[in-house]
């Protein structure tokens, strides 16, 4: 049976044992799933009676741990003015940007990697002239 419970509602649920999450505007019992999840329990406990979409969608959850969470539905959200709003990328372009750092550090990797092999080659090719002509 779907229950549709406030935000409020979910605060209450914060406990190991009594742990309500939101996820996509649906609400999952996940206090007995806990002490499986692989991330440990203080993964869940920090997102406990909150929004958990972006926590959730950020870690790249696999197709299994979608159908546990199916299994763990209890009902939707009635958001009301006032609520958090969820924090999920893809609607603006601002919220699809990427973060700082994240995909200019992994470029920035890969040409200093490129600039190191360069000079590596160019370093081993003088060594090599060099004593040639000696």
């Amino acid at each position: 049976m779907s229950k549709e419970l406030s935000y409020s509602d979910v605060s209450e649920h914060t406990s190991k044992k009594d742990l309500y999450m939101v996820i996509h505007d649906k609400i999952y019992d996940a206090s007995s799933f806990v002490d499986e999840h692989p991330g440990g329990e203080e993964v869940m406990l920090d997102v406990a009676g909150q929004d958990a979409t972006e926590a959730f969608e950020d870690v790249g959850h696999s197709d299994e741990a979608r159908e546990i969470l199916n299994g763990l539905l209890i009902g939707t959200l009635q958001r009301k003015d006032g609520d958090p709003k969820p924090n999920v990328g893809g609607g603006s372009l601002a919220s699809s940007a990427p973060k700082p750092g994240a995909v200019q550090s992994q470029g920035m990797g890969m040409t200093l990697y490129a600039v190191l092999l360069v000079g590596g080659a160019l370093a081993f090719f003088a060594y090599q002239y060099l004593n040639a002509k000696a």
